[in-house]
């Protein structure tokens, strides 16, 4: 049951991670994002007061499955774990949490800034098309 925990975790954690970073880039998907980036940041700074900054529920779910099947030793930090398995290389913790950090802030701020545009265009597109009739 654990091993089937840990690839959910690995395909909805990964995925959540890639929509967090991207999600703001499509007008169809940049309402939810705009959801799912606050409900992250909300966490890491929310949270984060409560259990550590950048606190993260899925990774602490996902380390519980990790332990369960015998994994040690696992870092704080989601992304790091996979950034060192993925290339090889054991990444500085602080060099990791700062690029997560700067990506989200960045993804949130261009998520909110295209949020409002697509708010202020429909409600003009209204606004213009009731004044026609």
């Amino acid at each position: 049951m654990y091993t089937i925990l840990d690839y959910f975790f690995n395909v909805f954690h990964g995925s959540f991670v890639l929509f967090n970073l991207t999600g703001w880039a499509w007008k169809r998907t940049r309402r939810i994002h705009l959801i799912t980036i606050g409900l992250t940041i909300l966490s890491w700074f929310g949270l984060g007061i409560f259990y550590g900054w950048g606190y993260c529920p899925s990774t602490d779910w996902h380390w519980e499955v990790k332990r369960k099947l015998g994994k040690m030793n696992l870092p704080n930090s989601y992304v790091k774990y996979y950034v060192d398995k993925l290339t090889g290389f054991t990444w500085d913790p602080l060099v990791v949490d700062s690029a997560v950090l700067i990506l989200g802030l960045l993804a949130f701020a261009l998520s909110c800034w295209l949020n409002w545009k697509d708010y202020t265009s429909r409600r003009y597109a209204r606004h213009y098309d009731s004044s026609l009739r």
